[in-house]
């Protein structure tokens, strides 16, 4: 949720114009991550301050509703588009509402002051501590403009920029950074730019991601960033002189050391401005033309260039006279790395387009035969019946010896756990429970050196789950990562894992990400047991079938336009939907339940079909609508008898049943939706596209907008 998108250029020449298309495209290309306004800070013209000298004004547009809005706007405005820029700063942002209503005064960017505008920041995330600051900053005489949490992020840099002027230090922007990040409690991603450092800006991330991309025409020297740490020592004589300075400024209106917080560096030390960045070092020792895109995810850089560098927790980019340098807002600890690579993005830009589709759901629900079979290319070998993932191959015996795999998930990710926690339990034989991230939290579950910890997310990047990774590592459990997003938090935290490689995932809703999280873990499952003789056969039976899975799902999205007509005529005017599963299927009931409700916001429930005569009964009768996962398994007698339950008392539900299989006359059944056979512990994922695809054409006929459901967001950064 919420998304940052940030540009930099440095000797190559953009008109204002240029600048802002470039930052409102960026946000189009985040629409998707879910948000209720839009806005933006560029430079504006040069005036003379009086105090400070010449100085470049700001402008910033912002507004509710979507990005378009925020074009019509420019537009409305007349923004002057003819000044160019050889070096310029401009940030973005789309929000996500959490700290006050979506109203324009709470939308990003925020300012420091109203007078000045001396430092603009955008952010994504929670400061949980945003009150104390506020209350703070009240007292020290900041007057507030909205009511976010991100304002205080602002007015927190001016504080210390004016207490360091005061000291008589003219602090570096990423020691300014530092300062305002040891007073920040939360998550947060956040850029920021000021008028006192033009032409810079400085990024950094806590639980919410952030990247920088590249382009450059020339060849970088080395494929990494030195990340610069500080000099304790220097460090902390430069906070004994810098206390002592501000002892006499002590008063009402005064600043004392601990106003300042941590200063590293004092009037007369070396600025970490002289080091360089060896990756942007021209060949001719001139400076190199370079643009830099700041991003939260890589779908709005990919457009620009390929070329990217991932943010850890605490670290500081700072960007400036055409290099990227890596702080770090805290001390070096043993084992830290002292580079930042830069990778090369596989994302393609038609990945993230429509193409044909009306929407990205669409487009994601029928991409599924490709995705699936994307997660298993070279990974399976079907002839000779093996499994290889190599980013778990060398922790596979460490796990086979734990007590317990807990799987650990949030919203659809969890539904994949369910999904697949049975054929974990019989293919190996060890203990599985499958855990809501945040209950997992709140309930501050045991967890011990000998369990094994398996994370599934789409983004790796969700809250819950990544404070629950740090819980489990702090714990000393072996991490296991379930992941889409190449370069994400998780995938970077966990011990090992599994790239699910099901391409870029736009809509909201999760469709071909759950099928692929559903494959790699049936893939994890064989191989946890692929030392088992006993269970060759079984090996065999599951890996034909995940070989035949693709071609499958084509045959099952021929059913779109019996499920869309089914709609029309059916289901529209209705206000709830029963989803009946059990066994392999209560997993397939709870995530269409989820699709239904979270697209067409019809309220929908999951139900175990063994738990039906427990209460859910006695909401049956002629009118309410029920769809029964009656495909056959060794359950399927059970699930016949619960079907038998709910016709007898006037429903008629819709069954999703095997190709050809007549399990109930037609006088008592409303409608068949036939499937093609497989494995047991892979029906699941034919029987889901059904209701993937009900879910999308009841949201079309309501006039919903399927990919921006009210109130939701992609990617849950925040708690």
């Amino acid at each position: 949720m919420c998304g940052i998108f940030g540009y930099v250029n440095f000797l190559v020449d953009k008109n204002r114009g240029e600048i802002v298309d470039t930052l409102i495209e960026g946000l189009q290309r985040l629409e998707y991550r879910g948000y209720d306004s839009a806005g933006f800070a560029v430079d504006g013209k040069l005036f003379n301050d009086g105090d400070n000298g010449e100085i470049m004004s700001n402008i910033i547009v912002k507004c509710p509703g979507k990005v378009k809005v925020l074009r019509q706007k420019v537009a409305d405005d007349k923004i002057d588009r003819s000044d160019v820029f050889d070096n310029h700063a401009g940030i973005a942002h789309t929000r996500w509402a959490t700290h006050g209503q979506p109203k324009e005064q709470n939308c990003h960017p925020h300012r420091s002051d109203a007078a000045k505008g001396e430092f603009i920041v955008v952010h994504n995330g929670i400061i949980t501590n945003f009150a104390a600051l506020r209350e703070y900053l009240l007292s020290k005489g900041h007057q507030f403009e909205s009511e976010t949490d991100t304002e205080c992020i602002a007015k927190l840099f001016k504080h210390f920029y004016d207490l360091n002027l005061k000291a008589g230090v003219s602090p570096d922007f990423n020691e300014l950074t530092k300062q305002v990040l040891h007073e920040l409690e939360g998550s947060y991603g956040l850029l920021v730019k000021s008028f006192h450092y033009p032409g810079e800006v400085c990024g950094t991330r806590k639980g919410s991601p952030l990247l920088v991309g590249v382009k450059t025409d020339r060849k970088l020297k080395v494929d990494f960033v030195d990340v610069e740490f500080e000099n304790n020592a220097s460090a902390a004589v430069a906070q004994q002189q810098i206390g002592q300075t501000l002892s006499s400024l002590n008063g009402p209106n005064g600043a004392t050391a601990q106003d300042l917080g941590f200063i590293p560096v004092a009037p007369g030390e070396q600025n970490l401005r002289t080091s360089q960045s060896r990756a942007f070092l021209s060949e001719d020792d001139l400076p190199t033309p370079v643009e830099f895109f700041l991003s939260s995810d890589p779908a709005s850089v990919v457009q620009h260039t390929k070329k990217v560098l991932f943010l850890e927790d605490d670290d500081i980019a700072h960007i400036y006279d055409g290099e990227l340098h890596i702080h770090r807002a805290s001390t070096k600890s043993a084992g830290e790395s002292t580079v930042r690579p830069i990778q090369t993005l596989e994302m393609e830009l038609n990945e993230i387009m429509k193409g044909p589709f009306k929407h990205f759901m669409q487009k994601e629900i029928f991409e599924q035969p490709d995705s699936t079979f994307n997660t298993m290319r070279g990974r399976i070998d079907f002839e000779n019946n093996t499994v290889t993932l190599g980013g778990l191959k060398a922790w596979l015996p460490t796990i086979r010896r734990c007590r317990r795999i807990i799987m650990i998930a949030c919203g659809t990710s969890y539904h994949s756990c369910l999904a697949t926690r049975s054929i974990f339990e019989e293919l190996t034989e060890i203990p599985v429970s499958v855990e809501l991230a945040s209950d997992f939290l709140d309930r501050r579950s045991p967890v011990f050196r000998d369990d094994t910890c398996v994370f599934v997310s789409q983004s790796g990047e969700t809250a819950d789950s990544i404070l629950a990774l740090q819980y489990c590592l702090e714990r000393g459990a072996l991490t296991v990562g379930i992941v889409n997003s190449v370069g994400s938090s998780m995938s970077r935290q966990t011990h090992c894992g599994v790239h699910i490689n099901a391409g870029p995932e736009i809509g909201v809703a999760s469709t071909k990400a759950y099928t692929s999280q559903y494959i790699a873990l049936v893939m994890f499952a064989l191989s946890l047991s692929n030392d088992s003789i006993s269970r060759a056969g079984r090996h065999e039976e599951i890996i034909q079938g995940l070989q035949k899975i693709p071609d499958q799902i084509k045959q099952v999205l021929k059913l779109e336009d019996k499920i869309k007509k089914l709609c029309n005529d059916d289901l529209n005017d209705q206000k709830s939907l029963l989803l009946l599963g059990r066994g392999y299927q209560f997993a397939t009931a709870l995530e269409g339940a989820l699709k239904i409700k979270e697209i067409s916001y019809m309220h929908s429930e999951g139900v175990l079909a063994g738990e039906l005569k427990h209460g859910v009964l006695a909401l049956v009768d002629d009118k309410l609508p029920i769809i029964a996962f009656a495909t056959r398994d060794s359950l399927f007698p059970k699930t016949m008898s619960a079907i038998e339950q709910v016709t007898a008392r006037d429903g008629r539900p819709i069954v999703v049943c095997n190709e050809g299989d007549a399990i109930i006359s037609n006088d008592k059944v409303h409608t068949t939706l036939e499937v093609p056979q497989t494995v047991d512990c892979l029906q699941g994922l034919l029987n889901v596209i059904p209701v993937q695809l009900i879910s999308y054409w009841l949201a079309v006929n309501r006039g919903i907008d399927v990919d921006f459901p009210r109130n939701l967001a992609k990617s849950v950064t925040v708690e």
